[in-house]
């Protein structure tokens, strides 16, 4: 899915059909939860496994940036981690208000790399955004929208009536100028990514190797706490 998704949406670029995107999660609890823990054990035992799952990252990411057409991340259970970062990089997110919102890379001992150090700021300011990044801890969806991290925050039976109307009204409109000026807010943020993401990928993949990675998986799987060294 990992890399299907990247595929999907230049697909999805090339359709002229299409007019806009809506991303969601399967069922009523989660979004996206982000990495799996037996996935990052195994990304230990073979670092080449890291290295790949974060080049497709990069590569799904900037996919999703490159859909001219508008998107709306119907976030209809928690996002978490690249889960958080898929969602607050499409066009509009609408969150049930219960939802759990968070980037809690440092509670696995990695670097917030995969594009949350960067949309996070972008969104909320730094002061906010540096508070939930180097803690790891999440919001719910009513406070995400109070702070801005997301469009609008709404209770779980009037989430699709929310985002089917915006789509509609989306489709429907002058498909040209809401296109082109979807481009135009993204131009700065596109470049920024484009500029930055191998160096925050990078960061990340260095974070991999650390001591205190290890920990955290292993304290994952066996369901304790971690006990970190700071190397």
């Amino acid at each position: 899915m990992h890399r299907e998704l990247a595929d999907i949406f230049v697909d999805i670029n090339r359709d002229p059909e299409t007019k806009v995107v809506v991303l969601t999660g399967a069922g009523d609890r989660i979004f996206c939860a982000g990495g799996e823990f037996s996935a990052m054990q195994e990304s230990i035992e073979n670092p080449q496994a890291a290295v790949v799952s974060m080049q497709e990252g990069i590569k799904l990411v900037h996919a999703l940036l490159a859909v001219d057409k508008p998107t709306i991340a119907r976030i209809n259970g928690h996002a978490i981690g690249f889960g958080a970062t898929l969602a607050l990089f499409c066009d509009l997110t609408y969150a049930v208000d219960t939802a759990k919102i968070g980037d809690p890379h440092v509670l696995v001992g990695y670097a917030a790399g995969d594009g949350g150090a960067l949309i996070w700021p972008q969104l909320i300011g730094y002061a906010r955004a540096r508070e939930f990044l180097l803690t790891g801890d999440s919001m719910r969806g009513a406070e995400a929208a109070a702070m801005g991290l997301v469009t609008r925050a709404v209770k779980a039976d009037a989430l699709d009536d929310t985002v089917n109307a915006t789509a509609k009204r989306l489709a429907e409109g002058a498909t040209v100028a809401i296109n082109a000026t979807k481009q135009a807010i993204n131009m700065p943020l596109r470049r920024q990514f484009s500029a930055l993401i191998e160096a925050h990928i990078g960061l990340e993949l260095m974070s991999h190797f650390s001591n205190d990675h290890v920990e955290a998986v292993a304290a994952m799987l066996e369901k304790r706490a971690p006990v970190f060294s700071g190397t």
